[in-house]
């Protein structure tokens, strides 16, 4: 009978575990929920070199809209200038060409040469 009553406690554990992680997902601690409208967003990424990049990243809403400049390195995140957002919010993101494509356009180049 133990070994019934430590299975069937394995068993609703095991299907907890869905559910907790389905609600977890749908609340403001999770991260979700109808709070994320505010949410940062990425306006432009600019490589420097393989391991840093400039960012640029939209914050608030409505008129208390700012754009922050971040230098981003493996040893930290550093604003560089805070600045208000310069176009009307949309869901564009500016990210640099992929390297695979400049590449491609560089070997034809030197096929053509």
């Amino acid at each position: 009978m133990a070994n019934f009553t430590s299975l069937l406690w394995f068993v609703a554990v095991i299907a907890l575990i869905p559910v907790a992680l389905w609600l977890l997902k749908r609340t403001p601690l999770g991260g979700g929920g109808t709070g994320t409208s505010g949410a940062p967003r990425t306006v432009a990424v600019l490589p420097l070199s393989a391991q840093q990049r400039l960012v640029t990243v939209e914050v608030g809403q409505g008129d208390e809209r700012l754009w922050l400049v971040l230098g981003v390195s493996p040893q930290g995140i550093r604003t560089l200038h805070t600045m208000t957002a310069q176009t009307p919010a949309n869901d564009t993101v500016a990210l640099p060409p992929a390297p695979s494509a400049a590449f491609a356009q560089l070997l034809g180049r030197l096929r053509q040469k």
